[in-house]
């Protein structure tokens, strides 16, 4: 007996252009999300013991390497373009006319403005010397 198979999830669109292209950049925003939280999860929770991190470990430790500070910024880039994107897709499906053009444009504005923040933390946090 062969259970039938049903489909989950939003449909591809059709033909292309800008819905298409988020439609995609979705699916593989989602995959990489997987492996940055799975690698952030295993580096900071298994590989170095959490008893022994606090805010100068951090400092010391994760943020004084720019390989580090590039996967932070990446994950974090990552989760803002996959939560807005998503949200995006709710407004575009259940938000109509005008109101629907304020609500992409408010959303528009905190995605950069967050974005902005974002990259500035990551890139104007101290070094502190290992000692």
């Amino acid at each position: 007996m062969s259970v039938p198979y049903t489909r989950s999830g939003r449909a591809r669109p059709r033909g292309g252009g800008l819905e298409l292209t988020i439609w995609y950049l979705m699916r593989l925003t989602g995959i990489a999300l997987f492996v940055f939280a799975l690698t952030h999860y295993l580096i900071v929770h298994v590989i170095y013991d959490p008893a022994e991190q606090d805010a100068s470990w951090i400092a010391q430790v994760r943020w004084s390497s720019t390989f580090w500070r590039a996967f932070d910024w990446s994950l974090l880039m990552l989760v803002l373009f996959h939560a807005f994107m998503g949200v995006r897709t709710v407004v575009v499906d259940y938000v109509k006319g005008r109101a629907r053009l304020l609500v992409l444009t408010g959303l528009y504005l905190v995605a950069f403005v967050l974005f902005v923040l974002g990259t500035a933390v990551v890139l104007t946090l101290p070094v502190v010397p290992k000692g």
